[in-house]
């Protein structure tokens, strides 16, 4: 078995670059799959391009570092040693070069997967899916490229929490999919470095799970499944009906603020018995949602319009202009939503309006302040009185977050204005009163 360790510039969010260290040039590392008994020749290869030195630990291999001790690889070298897979399981494997926390923040796990003598029961669908957080230097969001934060690994505050090594990797074209009375099987493990995960598929309840991936004794019927760091779990759930059911850790500001959240779309024929309602629509997903995917569509086809317009005519604040509501529509949907609705209408008699709102339109300023500081109490919107609260998102968005969202609504549902510039927002948050 060969595997090289690549150090690979890639996606992380929207906009936001990440220097991932890998096994295999993805986050997680390569899908590992062999049997109870066989023995295994590994190769570790550390590219010429790599800057620093790497090694492997198999969770699944018996011997001093689970093969650490015997891989540490400087860059263009490789390293070789034998093992014979004693035990069947799912093991997660991981670099463990000091400082190890690093390494596997950076995105330096994956899994192998040790089948029993007999192999597994035969299944339609199978799926590998691994946490992990990243501890970027800015904010959840902002963009550019962004570099590893030991300060927050250590205090364990990671702006993002992913499955399969970036925001949206399982959602939108990216969707697992399945029909109507297939069995599916996930593989689903934490590469951490910290971070439990509470693994939970809405809509779904798990037929099977194996815990800790032990796959001797399964357990049956179960709605979410806890799995450690450096741990992992097998899932298996016979999809009896049409829809998309996401894939969360329940514990559920990850899902929805920090990025753990992927889908399953699920094709074939209704069953009214079982399920007669509606699919999940854009208010509950929020930025996950078409709409949202879809405006990160729009937004990288906009970015590469602009690319090409530089090198010719540097008039191109249209161009930018449109590429910040596209931004903008994707922190609406992932923030603003839920209140004042996709339509911008809000809620009758509870939330106001933004769509033709006098009172927004009246004072561009203001509004900054609003998204930043927040506002409570009562207020008149297009003759229509008011009293509820706007929690402040000063720590939530950045200055170029709150440019962009703003300029979607100020140019959308009948709107129309400039655009927001990040040093308009900076000069309001820097106030004090």
């Amino acid at each position: 078995m060969n595997l090289e360790v690549r150090e690979v510039v890639g996606h992380l969010a929207d906009g936001v670059e990440y220097t991932f260290w890998t096994f295999g040039g993805t986050v997680p590392g390569s899908f590992i799959r062999i049997r109870e008994g066989d023995v295994v020749e590994f190769h570790l290869n550390n590219h010429p391009s790599s800057k620093l030195p790497h090694n492997i630990d198999l969770h699944g291999v018996t011997g001093p570092g689970g093969g650490a001790a015997s891989t540490f690889t400087a860059p263009g070298h490789s390293s070789q040693f034998t093992f014979q897979a004693l035990n069947p399981g799912l093991f997660v494997y991981h670099c463990a070069t000091a400082p190890v926390p690093m390494h596997i923040g950076n995105g330096m796990y994956g899994m192998i997967l040790v089948e029993p003598k007999d192999g597994l029961p035969k299944v339609d669908k199978e799926y590998y899916v691994m946490q992990g957080e990243f501890y970027t230097t800015g904010k959840y969001g902002e963009e550019g490229m962004q570099s590893f934060d030991m300060a927050k690994a250590i205090d364990e505050r990671p702006p993002y929490i992913v499955f399969n090594g970036a925001v949206g990797s399982l959602v939108g074209d990216k969707a697992l999919g399945a029909k109507v009375g297939e069995t599916v099987r996930i593989y689903f493990g934490v590469g951490g470095p910290n971070m439990t995960s509470s693994f939970h598929v809405i809509g779904e309840i798990f037929d099977k799970v194996y815990p800790e991936a032990g796959l001797s004794l399964a357990n049956h019927n179960l709605q979410t499944t806890l799995v450690p760091a450096g741990g992992a779990c097998v899932v298996e759930f016979k999809v009896d009906v049409p829809g998309t059911f996401v894939l969360v850790d329940h514990s559920l500001t990850r899902a929805f603020n920090k990025g753990a959240l992927g889908m399953l779309k699920v094709t074939g024929a209704a069953n009214r018995v079982i399920y007669s309602g509606k699919e999940i629509d854009a208010i509950y997903l929020g930025a996950q949602a078409d709409a949202g995917s879809d405006s990160a569509k729009r937004e990288a086809e906009l970015k590469a319009k602009i690319a090409a317009e530089i090198k010719s005519n540097p008039a191109i604040a249209g161009l930018t202009k449109e590429m910040q509501i596209e931004k903008g529509k994707q922190v609406y949907m992932g923030l603003c939503f839920a209140c004042h609705q996709p339509d911008g209408n809000g809620l009758p008699n509870i939330f106001p309006p933004l769509a033709k709102s006098d009172f927004l339109l009246a004072d561009r300023d203001r509004a900054v302040r609003i998204v930043l500081k927040g506002l409570v109490g009562p207020l008149t919107v297009n003759g229509k009185k008011f009293d509820s609260a706007m929690p402040p998102q000063e720590a939530a968005l950045t200055d170029q977050q709150v440019a962009d969202v703003l300029t979607y609504i100020f140019n959308t549902w009948g709107n129309s204005g400039e655009a927001f510039t990040t040093d308009q927002v900076k000069a309001i948050r820097n106030q004090t009163h």
